[in-house]
């Protein structure tokens, strides 16, 4: 599961939504959890809550991010991807029935696409550099997809915010982060699960009806896929404003 789940579940004036937050996760118990916006969030406490154990990757520009496993998977290596991401990467290594599986949770810049171009580059090296076919990149990406049309989405945004999905001529949707991604090998799994944004919680402005959070997958672990979706219910709909991703794969702990 990859979850954007907003400043920690606490805004410095909105309601506090960590018990919301963990009412999910116990709902859908992920073995990896990959989260995102963690600024203020006892992470070691929230994972003890849910029975994970968090690796987390924080960030002197932005907030920190990470990634919480189940002790049932054997962690082999794990540590942030030393590159000046905005919003941080962690990266951890898991041993499988299939062989090692690469995980790496990120968040990309949010304001330009050719800060978040740099990002996936970065991203893309770290799973190169793991050496596991097995790999994942999971978080918020910022980015929309390269395949979709997203005209009545962007029209439905104020221009400070429409900016940020545009390239330089103000014209053309900026899709390249995920374009790079996508055009290293990786496979994106929720392609047609629907968007990620917006919740009910707190109305932002920032967002129209679309999809920023990914998971993207080599194909070697795409083959292992059984299903993907977005979750969106009552409780995810108050919780953060994105919805959380979750996906199933065939693959179990070594023995």
């Amino acid at each position: 599961m990859t979850w954007n789940i907003r400043n920690g579940g606490q805004d410095r004036h909105g309601p506090d939504r960590r018990t919301l937050l963990a009412r999910v996760v116990a709902a859908h118990r992920p073995d990896v959890l990959a989260l995102q916006e963690l600024r203020g969030l006892d992470v070691a406490r929230f994972a003890s809550d849910a029975g994970l154990t968090p690796h987390l990757a924080r960030s002197p520009f932005g907030q920190p991010v990470a990634i919480l496993v189940h002790p049932r998977w054997p962690t082999t290596a794990t540590g942030p991807v030393r590159r000046p991401f905005h919003h941080a990467a962690q990266r951890v290594t898991l041993s499988t029935d299939a062989g090692p599986l690469a995980v790496l949770s990120t968040h990309f810049y949010p304001y330009r696409g050719g800060r978040r171009l740099v990002e996936a580059g970065w991203a893309a090296a770290a799973l190169r550099r793991s050496r596991a076919d097995l790999a994942l990149l999971a978080g918020d990406l910022n980015t929309l997809a390269p395949y979709a049309d997203h005209a009545e989405s962007l029209a439905r945004l104020a221009p400070a915010y429409r900016r940020r999905h545009l390239r330089r001529d103000g014209r053309t949707v900026d899709t390249r982060a995920v374009a790079h991604l996508l055009a290293a090998g990786l496979v994106d799994l929720a392609a047609t699960a629907g968007p990620t944004v917006p919740t009910g919680y707190g109305h932002t402005p920032e967002f129209a009806e679309m999809r920023l959070d990914y998971l993207l997958a080599t194909p070697a672990l795409a083959a292992h896929l059984v299903d993907v979706q977005v979750i969106r219910t009552p409780d995810t709909h108050r919780a953060s404003d994105h919805h959380p991703i979750t996906a199933t794969f065939t693959l179990t702990p070594p023995t």
